[in-house]
């Protein structure tokens, strides 16, 4: 029987090539996202045998009452969910506390912990029904190591180590695992949505290094999902050969 796997933020960036990478493994993949046109987009690219291993979920995860709904709803079929990943989140500006705006933190709260804490809750009860389980929550570097006008992403981020530290314990008599992975500096639309569309700073943040890219990232979140079950690795922290942390960079 196929292993699947749920994965929020499926339609750019890490998880897409998350997506992509399980789904040519050989793994069943429920794939989430806002906008109904890029996941049809997303599926439309891929070859026709795969077309039955695909479930698309249209849903904000910011929006408690349709996460619940939706998920609570996944044909039984799909419910035996082996990996759940955390995907979805965002940084939105980069601005001295004293000029941020809190629109953007809200955002960002309610994306990068509240979404996690939604989706995580909901897909529960059929890992403790099934009696398996793997959470994988997409941390940051910045969790471990605050930066100028990182401020609150930093903080939701820090929340994300946490919470996953929380899951890990509490949910020890499940057999369920949980990871925290925290990359550094990722080529996706990341900056892009951060400095709001402005593509001239945007691209600024990966000159004069080679930065990680998607792929790298979700070879790993593969290797996790394939470890032995007796295995679990708690939090991984990883970046390209040119960062050290989240400030130092060999440009």
């Amino acid at each position: 029987m196929k292993k699947i796997i749920l994965i929020t933020g499926a339609t750019s960036g890490i998880g897409k090539s998350v997506f992509e990478k399980f789904l040519y493994a050989g793994w069943k993949c429920i794939i989430t996202g806002r906008s109904e046109e890029k996941l049809s987009n997303l599926i439309q690219d891929i070859d026709l045998k795969y077309k039955n291993d695909i479930l698309p979920l249209v849903m904000d995860i910011q929006n408690k009452e349709q996460v619940f709904k939706i998920i609570s709803n996944i044909p039984t079929a799909w419910q035996s969910i082996d990996v759940c990943l955390n995907n979805a989140g965002l940084a939105l500006g980069k601005d001295s506390f004293e000029n941020a705006i809190i629109d953007d933190w809200e955002t960002m709260i309610d994306t990068n912990l509240k979404g996690l804490i939604y989706v995580s809750k909901a897909v529960l009860p059929f890992m403790i029904k099934y009696e398996k389980g793997y959470f994988i929550n997409m941390g940051s570097t910045a969790a471990k190591d605050v930066y100028k006008e990182g401020n609150v992403y930093c903080a939701t981020k820090a929340a994300v180590d946490s919470i996953s530290k929380a899951m890990r314990i509490d949910l020890l008599s499940h057999k369920i695992k949980v990871t925290a992975i925290h990359p550094g500096s990722v080529e996706t639309n990341f900056s892009i949505t951060r400095f709001k569309g402005n593509t001239e700073i945007a691209q600024k943040v990966y000159e004069g290094y080679t930065p990680l890219y998607p792929a790298d990232i979700a070879d790993i979140i593969l290797y996790l999902a394939n470890t032995p079950q007796n295995v679990c690795i708690n939090e991984l922290t990883v970046t390209c050969l040119s960062q050290a942390g989240a400030h130092y960079f060999q440009k």
